[in-house]
């Protein structure tokens, strides 16, 4: 069921409609449940004392708004000093200038083969796709992604990719995709078999491709965390690195990255550390029996100048990709990540898709809340997630030329600026008001409630009933002067 309701939501046109589609996946609905209230309870059990996670949270908050305030000097900071290690850097303004410099990069190498850890980054580029064109074919190594790429969908989740299949959906896909598999749903037998097949890719790849959790101005290093070793092996065992990241990733010192570890696991997965915590500093050094012989990083932007140019939108570039609000969001729990057919699904995705796609691609998306506030209180690093939805709601229905926002007033309706104009002098002119209110009174409940205007309310509620007479007419009937 979770291809079709992939490929089903894809072509749905706006979030309600692929909303709908999940929403009548009772599987998939189930699988999401006990998949978050598992990581919810995990994460509860990692933060049991309010002080200290309070504590805690601010010193992540802190280190990340320090380096977003410094930004452009961290990035060239961290330019010099990974040059200076021997990393080559590059910068890339869109998502094609990333592909063309990956492929470029490839190509010169000879490379026809590429084995992938982790990267979300390179979801947002759509590297796979774009390298296939070029005859160059990337593997997956994270078993979640590895999945996915056997399934031909999407991550459904920024951490766990696959969370919406079950053991039965992956030995299925197994036993199509890979050869001489049998069907078997044991969960050990269905790890050898990915660590099998995956040994085989990382032993004949030419170069290996990774993301970047946290980049590390002052020594030049990178830092990766990952759980399965796919991460090492495809940043080691290759005689070419790529790492790719967003250019928010930076932060200033190394004393910055422990705490931020701390929140990040703990958030992510309810652990106290990752399995493996991978800290890159350099191509191999003369001497040395392993690791690249070198390494690449490119720096992408992709609308993130344009985020970081306005003060309050600027906090979505804190985010260090833990996927909690995701967790613990009413709404992404009930529909899956396809619904919003987006690379960052969820709360994060919601104000950070619209601000990197335009809100003319991606406008529905901060109104897929229901604004209760779980994903702001529970974000490691305090990013006020629900006011930057209102903000961006607000920027998709106004026009305003001045606005930092590609796409600003996608949504604007003229009829709603009428409407709005009319109750504002409805409230302002009590002649108005009277008028309104007995007019409403004798033909409000008339009013059918399949009209346009109020389908979108009475298809889920009950449609409100007005009082026979107004307050006004009642205070008068019973001899009060309310003047």
């Amino acid at each position: 069921m979770g291809s079709n309701l992939a490929t089903s939501a894809a072509t749905a046109p706006d979030f309600a409609a692929r909303a709908s589609i999940a929403l009548a996946d009772d599987g998939l609905r189930r699988k999401f449940r006990r998949a978050m209230d598992g990581l919810m309870t995990k994460r509860a059990a990692q933060f049991p004392d309010p002080e200290a996670w309070t504590s805690l949270r601010a010193r992540g908050a802190a280190i990340r708004r320090r380096s977003l305030a410094r930004l452009p000097q961290l990035l060239e900071q961290l330019e010099t000093r990974c040059r200076a290690n021997g990393i080559q850097v590059h910068w890339a303004e869109t998502s094609a200038d990333a592909d063309r410099i990956i492929q470029g990069i490839l190509t010169d190498h000879g490379v026809r083969t590429l084995i992938k850890g982790k990267s979300m980054v390179s979801e947002e580029i759509h590297l796979n796709d774009f390298l296939a064109e070029h005859s160059i074919s990337a593997v997956e190594s994270d078993l979640g992604e590895f999945v996915i790429q056997l399934a031909h969908e999407t991550p459904s989740h920024i951490i766990m990719p696959c969370i919406h299949k079950s053991k039965e959906d992956v030995a299925t896909l197994f036993r199509d995709h890979i050869p001489n598999q049998a069907y078997t749903d044991d969960v050990d037998a269905l790890t050898a078999t990915a660590r099998r097949v995956l040994r085989e890719q990382f032993a004949g790849a030419d170069a290996g491709l990774s993301g970047v959790n946290f980049a590390i101005a002052e020594t030049g290093t990178l830092c990766l965390v990952e759980n399965e070793g796919n991460g090492r092996l495809s940043t080691t065992l290759p005689p070419l690195h790529v790492a790719v990241m967003g250019l928010e990733k930076v932060v200033e010192r190394l004393e910055d990255v422990p705490p931020l570890l701390s929140l990040l696991t703990r958030s992510a997965t309810g652990q106290a550390i990752t399995t493996y915590v991978n800290f890159i500093s350099s191509p191999r050094k003369e001497g040395e029996q392993d690791g690249p012989r070198e390494v690449h990083l490119v720096l992408l932007d992709n609308g993130r100048t344009r985020i970081f140019g306005d003060p309050q939108l600027q906090e979505t570039l804190a985010c260090i990709r833990c996927g909690a609000c995701m967790n613990h969001c009413p709404v992404y729990t009930r529909v899956g990540g396809h619904a919003y057919d987006a690379v960052y699904p969820g709360p994060i995705g919601k104000i950070l898709t619209p601000q990197i796609d335009g809100l003319a691609t991606a406008g529905d998306l901060p109104h897929a809340s229901s604004l209760c506030g779980a994903c702001g209180e529970v974000c490691p690093v305090a990013i006020p997630i629900p006011n930057l939805l209102v903000r961006l709601r607000g920027e998709a229905a106004h026009q305003n030329s001045a606005s930092t926002v590609m796409g600003a007033g996608a949504r604007h309706s003229s009829v709603e600026d009428w409407v709005w104009r009319g109750w504002r002098l409805m409230h302002q002119v009590p002649l108005f008001y009277r008028v309104a209110t007995r007019v409403l009174t004798r033909i409000g409940n008339a009013m059918p409630a399949s009209l346009p205007m109020l389908n979108a309310w009475t298809s889920v509620r009950t449609k409100p009933r007005f009082a026979r007479r107004p307050l006004n007419e009642l205070v008068r009937s019973r001899g009060f002067d309310h003047e």
